[in-house]
């Protein structure tokens, strides 16, 4: 139940990083769904790095 719980968080916030990368990135559409596949496919770490590390950087 509880890793349930922190799963659907996880692809929550890898969601809400998808999003934001679409919305905010000045990279052109390759670097945009790089990232996006990236993030996705690491959900908790793509978010902690792209949160606290890239999110200002593109």
């Amino acid at each position: 139940m509880v890793g349930t719980i922190i799963y659907v968080l996880g692809i929550v916030c890898a969601i809400w990083c998808v999003l934001d990368i679409f919305k905010t990135a000045k990279c052109g559409l390759l670097g945009k769904i790089i990232a996006s596949v990236l993030v996705l496919a690491f959900s908790w770490v793509g978010f902690a790095v792209y949160y606290f590390l890239v999110r200002g950087k593109i």
